[in-house]
């Protein structure tokens, strides 16, 4: 299963898909703060979202999975 990661450590800022999404690649399925600049992460295979493991306003590290698909 494709895991979607964060690519910065930040903030969710706000998560542009919900479970059941179909997503391409290239589809931006949130967006993180860091440095008061927002930076979209774009998945990188396409798929159906299976797992959202983020929520707005929680802080996350480089590489932690955010969203997951099958």
């Amino acid at each position: 299963m494709p895991d979607v990661e964060a690519h910065i450590t930040g903030t969710v800022w706000k998560v542009e898909c919900k479970v059941g999404d179909t997503i391409e690649e290239g589809d931006t399925v949130a967006i993180l703060e860091s440095m008061k600049m927002e930076m979209p992460v774009e998945a990188e295979d396409s798929g159906t979202v299976k797992e959202i493991l983020c929520e707005e306003g929680q802080a996350v590290n480089e590489g932690d999975t955010l969203v997951v698909l099958e």
